[in-house]
């Protein structure tokens, strides 16, 4: 007997948009391959004074 109890695959990665609207992908941007996460205006790689890191100092025991 088949289970019929199992329910659909729901993609929640997928963005919700306003009626109409269309999520954009590479299919439907102006430049082709992954799209930035980071906006079109940040250049890689950064200098280092604008990186938020801070490198621990390892102490040895005397």
């Amino acid at each position: 007997m088949v289970n019929k109890s199992k329910k659909p695959y729901v993609d929640n990665g997928w963005p919700q948009v306003a009626e109409g609207d269309h999520a954009v992908t590479e299919l439907s941007s102006t430049r082709s391959g992954n799209l930035s996460p980071y906006g079109e205006e940040t250049e890689f790689p950064l200098p280092a004074e604008e990186l938020p890191y801070l490198h621990p100092k390892t102490v040895v025991n005397p």
